[in-house]
């Protein structure tokens, strides 16, 4: 004999996930649907068939340099950019996010400022900016205020392509990560802060234990966005000479004349880094949205209580 399954948190409703209207239904094909694969086959057929069949395209050129030396080291340095940049952004926008969230009003609004002008100026006049700032401050010394201690520093030399590139991309991500950390916090109710407070939590203490594990299934999914961004992001240092992917392949077509073919190369390496960092990101998605989530076991072992 067989009950009707009931949850008792939802006061006698039937559980959602064993309602049979929410089994999956089988559609019947129509004659659209039919159309519709059929356009889209064609689509792809003939793409496929005018890539294959273009000389133009010089495929045995770009596999010959695919695996060249040099676009592998490009494709290394793309990488360190990608995870140095976007760790270091990670953190400041993590300060600014907390800045920009403050009561004091000093302090949210130079957060306010930094992420105005990081976001409504361009990252490639930044990254150049950033290779130029000799210009403005040729000598700085860094030392302890009011004291005699400080150390001068030569800005021409320390502000190589690499570092203005590493300085110039981390600066703008931080505006961008900010926001959307902030958008994080915001997701959160304002009773988790007040049950933080009734057991004693305050400051670091409610944001690690409390706040942020909440706020992981907002942003995760848009810092997995800005990750991938950031990679093809790392493009533009090649206007500052940084020897990464498009660089090396520049570099290559620059002797060879084989335009074509070697941003082939560049093109499918930056495919490539892409779909394989969306698998990860696609795992961590999933571990953090399963507080989000009724489990199926938790049905089924109520089902088996209740008959």
């Amino acid at each position: 004999m067989t009950t009707n399954t009931i949850d008792p948190t939802t006061k006698g409703r039937p559980l959602p996930e064993l309602l049979p209207e929410n089994k999956k239904r089988i559609t019947p094909k129509r004659p659209r649907d039919v159309a519709c694969w059929a356009v889209a086959i064609a689509i792809v057929a003939g793409l496929i068939y005018t890539t294959a069949t273009n000389e133009n395209y010089q495929w045995p050129v770009v596999f010959g340099y695919f695996t060249t030396q040099s676009i592998l080291d490009g494709l290394v340095l793309t990488l360190v950019l990608t995870v140095v940049s976007m760790g270091l952004g990670v953190l400041l926008g993590l300060l600014l996010a907390v800045m920009r969230m403050s009561h004091q009003t000093p302090i949210s609004g130079l957060a306010r400022l930094y992420i105005t002008f990081f976001r409504g100026t361009p990252v490639l006049v930044q990254l150049i900016f950033w290779f130029n700032i000799a210009a403005l401050y040729p000598h700085i010394s860094l030392g302890i205020p009011f004291t005699d201690i400080s150390t001068p520093v030569d800005v021409n030399a320390v502000m190589t392509p690499l570092t203005a590139a590493i300085v110039g991309l981390t600066l703008n991500e931080a505006a961008y990560m900010a926001e959307i950390i902030r958008g994080g916090f915001a997701s959160v109710s304002r009773g988790q802060y007040e049950a933080a407070d009734s057991l004693g939590m305050r400051g670091f203490t409610r944001l690690r234990h409390v706040i942020i594990p909440q706020t992981m299934p907002a942003i995760i999914p848009a810092t997995g966005n800005q990750v991938i961004g950031m990679l093809k992001g790392t493009s533009l240092v090649s206007v500052l000479g940084v020897a990464e992917l498009l660089n090396s392949a520049q570099s290559i077509y620059a002797r060879t004349y084989q335009t074509i073919p070697l941003l082939i190369v560049a093109s499918l390496w930056y495919l490539v880094m892409t779909l394989a960092l969306s698998v990860p990101q696609s795992m961590i998605e999933r571990r953090f949205s399963r507080s989000t989530r009724r489990p199926a076991a938790v049905a089924t072992a109520t089902k088996e209580s209740l008959l």
